[in-house]
């Protein structure tokens, strides 16, 4: 039986904590990565700071446009703030496509309470924004971004896997594997809230329990059971 080849991956935003992370994460699995950002030069710098750590990977960086341009599927790592403009900023170029939502509705100071808004779930305002053209879904809310820097690690926790269409879900249940985590379906796009509100909960329990990053486990499951 004949191995479909890796999708190609472009992370818009992917100069942050979090891109950068599931960028080693998933270039060490051998994916070809390209790292986006608003300045072309610094998706360029991030890409051959992670060069240097995996020089036989295959990673790239330019701007946010560019990089959504190359790629099968798109993972969204921007803060909240700059999720809608960055969204109709490559709006032409993921026609077609599938674009991962990983944005958390965060409201700076008060990051550990949910505050609800009227664009939640961001993820289908998302689906709304690009279209029904665009596979929208939503996932890594509840990753703690320090984890996937690490070279050993994560291992043990579970990603909520969010979106309208099945075969989205799954391929990026697929791509959830290759950082280490297990990806589980979890409905809708609707039902990606639940994530997002859930993200100041563990802020709050880091805080409060001086804890380096808490993650997510559905208890229940077999590994097998997950996809």
């Amino acid at each position: 039986m004949q191995v479909s080849p890796l999708p190609n991956l472009a992370i818009v935003g992917g100069t942050g904590a979090l891109g950068t992370g599931l960028a080693y994460r998933w270039a060490r699995a051998g994916y070809s990565v390209a790292i986006g950002s608003r300045s072309r030069e610094k998706g360029a710098a991030a890409a051959a700071e992670l060069r240097t750590r995996l020089p036989e990977a295959t990673v790239s960086g330019a701007g946010n446009r560019d990089v959504a341009g190359t790629a099968a599927i798109i993972i969204l790592t921007v803060p909240y703030a700059h999720h809608r403009s960055t969204l109709e900023d490559i709006k032409a170029e993921v026609q077609g496509k599938i674009v991962v939502d990983t944005t958390v509705p965060l409201v700076p100071p008060k990051v550990t309470r949910v505050q609800l808004s009227d664009d939640w779930p961001v993820a289908k305002s998302a689906q709304s924004l690009l279209g029904a053209n665009v596979r929208v879904v939503s996932a890594f809310h509840n990753v703690a971004a320090a984890h996937l820097q690490r070279e050993k690690g994560p291992d043990d926790g579970d990603v909520l896997v969010y979106g309208n269409d099945n075969g989205a879900r799954q391929a990026v249940i697929n791509l959830v594997a290759a950082t280490g985590l297990r990806g589980l379906h979890a409905g809708s796009i609707n039902n990606s809230v639940a994530s997002e509100a859930l993200t100041s909960v563990l802020i709050f329990i880091n805080k409060k329990y001086k804890i380096d990053g808490t993650g997510l486990r559905i208890t229940g499951t077999r590994m097998g059971e997950a996809t």
